[in-house]
């Protein structure tokens, strides 16, 4: 968040936010901050985040409450109780806010909340009367920063001040061009160096898609369009005339260059911004826990082959055992064998019969170990095609099914969590097909055996990708008869939802339910089936089926 776009947030809240009585202050994760006020227009909520990739102030929506919470918002709890929100200062172009709090307007102020928004430097810092940190996010020791080390009972003191001429409207064409012309680089290099409070996003904008050029190359027209921008940025900074407009060389920009033809809804930059940074960090959220469960299924795959290896090589040293019989029996057989060769000849008698003996303990741990890879290979499809965190938990559900103890111990549901997933009924994805019936799509092991055994009816059809880890499909044939085109979208959705989704086609086959069985000692969702049908499907199909609104059911849509 650049100066601009913190100016035009602030300008919004002081219209709306001021004052408001402190209620009160939670801590949603390591680099956030929620305070919740009350003004005349209803409790207010807002947000003060020091990520290094993304700090930010906003006004948000009414986030989920959570109880106690972290230290530090036990200590804002504690500090701002009584108090309200009566000032919102930010100096010059510096990225740092001020929030006052005072017993009540027109009163001084007790408390100061400042957030500095400035990249991996970011922090937050609680003040008393005579702005001495009470609390703060990040503690700067002096081996991290020998410039301003602070800490909790320290005088505050601001971060030094900005390299650069503050942009000002009373500057001149000539003296402007000049300061950008100094040195030998890049327009964009020249804004940010020359000029308080332009970074990289700005400078993209002013310069629009000249920001790579080098200074001395740009034309007396292209001075020209660029001095215009210019002044029309400034001015609309000056008069506070901002507007979110989205795309163009950054994501999005908070000045028109014509400024707003007509009144922006209430606390639209706000609102629009913090819908932006949810997005975003959502994504990035989604990525890494996506990342952690594939490394702990890869692991997981890497035990179970490494086991099912072993196991296999000892079987394969099982016809080695008649080997042994004959050289023991060879022992035997001579005419006066010596005692050495008597106890080698028991020795091999004994080695022959373990061989054979172990066949009846090798063959099903290496058919469980087969197994569990089988269910971490479907997972790994599961955990790829997982869309959100919904489906990501899904996943998350049939760890402690795959895992031992000892790895199911990363990021994930807790045990609470687990038990009332356990303690719930599975929500698979259910849609229509175009006959009207419904369609139920595993997205884990539990998912695919509740749907194919627990809930399956007769008439029921069961879908799978043939030999290719995948969800399951059930057509609901029991609620009325399936035509051709319900088989061809339940076969596509089977193919959709497996390893084979790049496929242009995929072989599926199409089973009665009570030809399913479960396979004992298996995990959920292991099962074998009698005959069946191959069809061929399309993966791609798929995707028309589920964008259609109509046809999925209220709480798939929202």
């Amino acid at each position: 968040m650049d100066v601009t776009s913190l100016r035009a947030v602030l300008a919004e809240m002081r219209g709306g936010l001021l004052p408001s009585r402190f209620e009160k202050a939670q801590q949603p994760d390591a680099h956030r901050l929620q305070l919740g006020l009350r003004s005349l227009q209803g409790t207010l909520w807002l947000e003060l985040s020091w990520l290094a990739e993304a700090p930010r102030l906003l006004a948000i929506d009414p986030p989920l409450r959570l109880g106690e919470g972290s230290t530090l918002a036990q200590q804002l709890q504690h500090g701002l109780r009584g108090l309200a929100l009566v000032s919102l200062e930010q100096q010059g172009w510096e990225r740092v806010v001020a929030l006052g709090f005072a017993p009540r307007p027109g009163e001084p102020v007790r408390r100061q909340l400042v957030l500095e928004v400035m990249g991996r430097h970011s922090n937050l810092f609680l003040l008393d009367e005579e702005r001495r940190v009470i609390t703060l996010a990040r503690q700067v020791r002096q081996e991290k920063s020998r410039l301003r080390p602070i800490g909790t009972g320290d005088a505050y003191v601001p971060p030094p001040p900005m390299a650069g001429e503050p942009p000002r409207l009373q500057e001149d064409f000539a003296a402007w061009q000049r300061r950008l012309g100094l040195l030998p680089q890049s327009l964009g290099e020249a804004l940010m160096g020359a000029y308080q409070g332009i970074g990289p996003a700005l400078a993209r904008q002013l310069a629009d898609g000249w920001h790579t050029l080098p200074v001395q190359s740009l034309t007396a027209e292209q001075w020209q369009q660029l001095w215009q921008r210019w002044r029309r940025w400034l001015e609309a900074v000056s008069e506070e005339r901002f507007a979110l407009v989205w795309g163009g060389p950054s994501d999005y920009r908070c000045w028109d260059l014509e400024g707003p033809a007509t009144p922006a809804a209430a606390w639209a930059i706000n609102r629009g911004l913090a819908g932006y940074y949810d997005d975003r960090l959502g994504g990035r959220a989604l990525e890494q826990r996506r990342a952690s469960l594939r490394q702990r299924l890869l692991s997981a795959a890497v035990r179970e082959r490494r086991n099912a290896d072993q196991q296999q090589s000892l079987l394969e040293a099982v016809p080695g055992s008649d080997a042994m019989q004959r050289r023991a029996d060879g022992l035997l057989s001579r005419p006066s064998p010596s005692r050495e060769e008597i106890d080698e000849a028991q020795r091999l008698y004994h080695r022959a019969r373990k061989l054979r003996r172990s066949v009846a303990a090798i063959t099903p741990r290496l058919e469980l170990h087969q197994q569990r890879l089988a269910a971490i290979e479907t997972s790994l499809t599961f955990l790829e095609q997982a869309d959100n965190g919904a489906q990501l938990t899904a996943v998350e559900e049939d760890l402690p099914a795959l895992l031992p103890c000892r790895e199911d111990q990363g990021p994930g549901p807790s045990r609470r969590a687990r038990r009332g997933a356990a303690g719930r009924a599975p929500a698979p994805l259910e849609l229509r097909s175009s006959g009207g019936l419904r369609l139920q799509v595993g997205r884990n092991h539990r998912q695919n055996e509740w749907i194919s055994l627990q809930q399956a009816r007769r008439g029921d059809l069961w879908f799978h990708a043939q030999e290719c880890p995948g969800s399951h499909v059930v057509l609901k044939g029991s609620e009325g008869t399936p035509t051709e085109q319900d088989l061809r979208e339940a076969a596509d959705l089977a193919a959709h939802f497996s390893r084979g989704r790049a496929n242009g086609r995929v072989a599926v086959v199409m089973v009665q339910t009570s030809d399913l069985q479960r396979i004992a000692g298996a995990g959920p969702g292991t099962v074998r089936h009698r005959g069946g049908e191959v069809l061929w499907a399309v993966p791609e199909r798929a995707a028309g089926l589920l964008a259609a609104p109509s046809r999925l059911p209220e709480k798939e849509r929202t």
